[in-house]
Parts: C-alpha cells; sequence; structure tokens
C-alpha cells in the first residue's frame, strides 16, 4: 500500500495487519522462527542494555510488551521491533548528567524518552510524514550506522578486560582503558575471547547456529562452576524475576526536564523513522506485499508507548532481527508473538540462573554488534562510485564517533537535506538536437546546439525554484546572446519540471520580456499536467495560448510552417 493509499483511511486504527489472514501451513514455520528469533535476540538485548545504560532486565522487557502491541498495531508483516544499538546509543548520550547510569530515575527518564519519541510518531501519523523517511539518504545513513559500531565496539573494550573505569567518548573510553591496563583481569578477558572465537566459529559454519545463546549459556555453565566472582569476574548479580510494572515513570515531571529530554527524543526519532521504514519497505518489496509507512507509525508509537510504561527503553524497527526471522522462515508477526511467549517464560522461570553471568561476556556480545553495523563494504562502495557521498558518509561517521550521536544524527539529516539541494541547485540542463535518424537527443548546453536553423531547445531538468532561477535566467541569456546562427524561436522543454514557485515564474516573466526585446520568441512544449493546471501565475496569458505546445515535434512542425 502506498502513502496515498495509506491516508484514505483517516484515522481509524486497523489492526493485525502484520498477522492476519494466518496460512494454517505456516504456523509450524512461524513457531520455529519465532523460537529462532527468541534464542538469538534474548542475548542480544541483554547487550544492548551495556550500551543504553539500563539494568539488564529491561533488556528482555524491549521483546515483551512493545513486541507485542507492534504485531497488533503495526502494517508490515515482517518488521522484527525490539531494542537497537543505534538509538541505545543516543539515549546513553543524551542522558549523562542528568542521572546517574542505571539508576532508577535513569530508568524512569528512558521511559520519558521511549512516550516522547511515541508521541513524535504520532505526530507524524496524524501529519501522515511517513514520506520523511525518503529525506535520509543511505550515504549518511551508511556513515552513521558506521559510526555508531565504531563507538559502541571501542566503548565494550574496557568490559572484556575486566576494568570498573569509564571515560567519556570514544576517545574517552579509549584513554581510560589505556591508563588502567594493568589491572586487566584475565579470567575475564579470557572468557570474553572464548565468546568472540565461539560466536563466529559457529556463524561462519551456519549463520542459523544461535551462537550467542551457546555462549551464554556456556559462561553461565563456567561461572557457576568455577566460581569466576571470587576470581574478581564481575557478575550481573540477581535479576528480578516476574513481569514488568505498568505505570508512568516516576520522576519530577517539569517543563524545563521535557525540553531538555525533547531534543534527545527527536534525535531517536528520526532513526526509528528512517531506519524502520526503510527495513519494511524492502521487505514488502521483497514479498510484493502492501505496506503502509502511515500505519507502521501507529504501530511504532504504540510499541514505545508499551516501552515507556513498562519500566524500559525506546524500541525500533530492527533490520538484523528482521533478517533472522525470515531466514528461519518467518513471514508474520506470528513469529513474534511467539518470541514474546518465550521471553515471558524467561521473565517467569529463568531469570535466576542469569545472576551468574560474566559482564564481560555481555561486552563480547556488544562488541560484535558493533563490529557488525561497521559498514566498510559500503563505505568502499561509496567512495568508487560517488566521491562526492562518500565523504558526507565519513563526515557524519567522524561526528558520531568524536562529538556524539545525537549530533550525529542531527548532522545526518541536515547533510542529507543539503545534498537534494545541491542536486536541484544546480541541475545538468542539455540542448536538444536531431540525430542522423531524425529523433532528438541530449548536449551540453555549453555546444549551444540549434535543432533547425533559429530553432534552439533548451530541456530544464529539474523543478524550478528560487535556488535554481539564476542559472535558467543565466543559460538562457547566453542562448540568447551568443548563437549562432541567431535564434528565432527558444522553446523551452518543460517535460522534466514538475513544480514551479513564485522566484522562477519571475524568472520566466523577466526572460519573456528580454527575449521579446531581441525578437526572440520563447514557447514552451511538454509541460507536466500538474504545472499545467498552475494558473496562478498567468504565465499562459503572458506568453499566449499558441506559445505552448503537447509535443517537441509539434515546435518543429510549427517553426517550420512558421518560417517556411
Amino acid at each position: 500500500m502506498t502513502t496515498a493509499e495509506s491516508d484514505a483511511e483517516g484515522f481509524r486504527l486497523p489492526i493485525f495487519q502484520g498477522l492476519l489472514p494466518i496460512n494454517g501451513s505456516q504456523v509450524p514455520a512461524e513457531i520455529i522462527a519465532g523460537i529462532t528469533l527468541a534464542a538469538l535476540a534474548i542475548p542480544e538485548v541483554m547487550g544492548y542494555t551495556k550500551i543504553s545504560g539500563t539494568p539488564v532486565i529491561t533488556g528482555l522487557y524491549t521483546i515483551l510488551i512493545p513486541m507485542a502491541l507492534y504485531a497488533i498495531f503495526g502494517s508490515s508483516r515482517h518488521l522484527v521491533v525490539g531494542a537497537d544499538s543505534a538509538t541505545a546509543a543516543i539515549l546513553a548520550a543524551g542522558l549523562v548528567g542528568l542521572a546517574s547510569v542505571g539508576s532508577d530515575e535513569y530508568v524512569a527518564l528512558a521511559g520519558v524518552l521511549a512516550i516522547l519519541v511515541a508521541v513524535f510518531l504520532f505526530l507524524a501519523r496524524v501529519a501522515r510524514l511517513g514520506f520523511l523517511a525518503d529525506f535520509l539518504s543511505s550515504t549518511v545513513l551508511v556513515g552513521f550506522l558506521t559510526g555508531v559500531g565504531i563507538q559502541v565496539a571501542f566503548g565494550q573494550i574496557g568490559g572484556m578486560l575486566g576494568l570498573e573505569v569509564h571515560g567519556h567518548g570514544t576517545l574517552g573510553k579509549i584513554l581510560a582503558d589505556l591508563q588502567h591496563i594493568a589491572e586487566t583481569n584475565f579470567y575475564a578477558l579470557g572468557i570474553a575471547l572464548a565468546v568472540l572465537v565461539l560466536i563466529v566459529g559457529l556463524k561462519k559454519v551456519s549463520p542459523k547456529i544461535p551462537g550467542a545463546l551457546i555462549a551464554v549459556i556456556g559462561a553461565l555453565v563456567v561461572s557457576w562452576a568455577l566460581d569466576l566472582q571470587s576470581r574478581g569476574v564481575h557478575v550481573l548479580g540477581a535479576i528480578p524475576s516476574g513481569l514488568p510494572t505498568i505505570a508512568l515513570p516516576q520522576i519530577a515531571w517539569s517543563w524545563e526536564l521535557i525540553q531538555r529530554l525533547i531534543p534527545i527524543a527527536f534525535a531517536m526519532f528520526v532513526v526509528i523513522l528512517a531506519q524502520s521504514a526503510a527495513t519494511s519497505r524492502a521487505f514488502a518489496s521483497r514479498y510484493n506485499e502492501r505496506f503502509s509507512e502511515n500505519t507502521d507509525l501507529v504501530g511504532l508509537g504504540m510499541a514505545n508507548i508499551g516501552a515507556g510504561l513498562s519500566g524500559t527503553f525506546v524500541v525500533n524497527g530492527s533490520p538484523t532481527k528482521t533478517q533472522m526471522v525470515d531466514s528461519a522462515g518467518g513471514r508474520t508477526q506470528l513469529s513474534l508473538l511467539v518470541t514474546v511467549l518465550i521471553v515471558l517464560l524467561v521473565l517467569l522461570f529463568l531469570t535466576g540462573p542469569l545472576a551468574y553471568m560474566p559482564e564481560a561476556v555481555l561486552s563480547a556480545i556488544v562488541f560484535l554488534i558493533g563490529v557488525d553495523l561497521i559498514d566498510l563494504k559500503g563505505m568502499r562502495s561509496i567512495y568508487a562510485q560517488r566521491r562526492s557521498e562518500f565523504w558526507v558518509a565519513l563526515v557524519t561517521a567522524l561526528m558520531v564517533v568524536f562529538v556524539g550521536v545525537e549530533q550525529g544524527i542531527i548532522l545526518a539529516i541536515v547533510l542529507s537535506l543539503i545534498d537534494h539541494t545541491r542536486r536541484g541547485y544546480r541541475p545538468k540542463n542539455v540542448v536538444l538536437v536531431p540525430s542522423e535518424t531524425g529523433a532528438l537527443h541530449a548536449q551540453p548546453v555549453a555546444t549551444r546546439a540549434q535543432a533547425l536553423p533559429g530553432l534552439l531547445i533548451y530541456r530544464f531538468t529539474h523543478s524550478m525554484y528560487y535556488a535554481n532561477a539564476e542559472q535558467l535566467s543565466q543559460e538562457l541569456t547566453d542562448l540568447a546572446n551568443n548563437a549562432d546562427p541567431p535564434i528565432r524561436w527558444l522553446c523551452l522543454d518543460a517535460s522534466a519540471v514538475d513544480d514551479v514557485d513564485y522566484s522562477a515564474a519571475e524568472t520566466l516573466r523577466s526572460l519573456f520580456v528580454v527575449l521579446k526585446e531581441k525578437g526572440i520568441r520563447l514557447v514552451v512544449a511538454q509541460v507536466l499536467e500538474d504545472v499545467r493546471e498552475t494558473s496562478r501565475y498567468r504565465l499562459r496569458e503572458l506568453f499566449g495560448e499558441d506559445a505552448f505546445y503537447d509535443t517537441l515535434d509539434d515546435v518543429v512542425k510549427a517553426y517550420q510552417k512558421h518560417t517556411g
């Protein structure tokens, strides 16, 4: 379903779009996919809490109520919603100085951020802003996620070494680790390296093997059997069992606090909008299915409301988890509901053994998550194909690493818009001349080539607006002044012009007067229907109705008749 089609839905809330209809023969595959996702996601989301700075139990909460709510209210049949490294990193960077990491106040602020993100998502749905996801180019997203990956990976080195030092920012953490490297706990380092080798090795055997889950279970057994805590290895300690409490975050609500949190929430909202829409769109296209970006905004908003009220942090559409389910055979949100059921059982009966989990294990898992986000292949591809866009991606990545994730995503938005504007600011316009076969083909404007002696056809290749109106004026003036032989008719081919703003319309009026004084007739061909119906500028009255032609052939014939 396109955005336009979804607009027709008004404000009703369709539910179970990602679940119904259920194909009975597909149910066993959905159950297997749900079990697979649980096996892979449970250790992963516990690792994300190392990034977000929240207690380990909050990671499990992200794949309980939020995942269930998205399965009910979302549009995509494939998108998996849960904890995400990018939004977790923005959260941690944004809450620095507002509360002690991991404290009750910190968790409450994380919940408030989830609710604020939901508000942004609902506002975007009311305003039908699902299309805004298109304004974050893939170039800056590659750079942004690469920067996040570098920040996340380097931030876990201290944890894998068994150090308890903390630094601010990527460079601060690296410096702190180097200053205390003599304090390395070799038991923690050994178990972290074993986890890395096991996960990477099993992934090479088969991506479907839950290497992280096997590593976690193995580490728990070793930690319990060898009593690693007595050897200086930091473990998670007691984790509360049972279900989360449903309530508003317990903070001292104030407008000043909300003002401080809104920029953080907006940065996460942008990441969610771009990443979730891109993932949903890709999988809908793969299976030729209907997909409503605006309905998905409601599903993501409900998921984050659930996160805020159940004591956990912001959730996002995850491309990696979505691919996990798809690879395991899942084709609907039924897989996610199976995962929710498994997590529910873990929360009720299996949190006890997690107390023996060495923190170095989670650091190793998060380190690999960060490494996976570093898209060197994508950066190389951009460098080879579009050098200017590579520098945009690189600057975005460096901003994330050296300044911060929140600033990085804001820069990503700005660079995307600048890049978009730059393309329209200096369009590569052409003149059209007949080939040997008689068909018109494009040549650079600088050639000043004419279609017929005295007839020059100029194609403007972008919408006309204030930023490129001066280029339009300069090129047409140059063509009029320097054409050889002199121009009698100048045809503006508007087939690529889908909009004309006020400044561009004023430029066209001025050009008409200037060309008329030079004895040159300005005609227009192939005006798009939407532009043709825009009569507010009264260009037809100025140019004359006989100055507008449906095709270029009509222009050529009219010119030949006029000069014949």
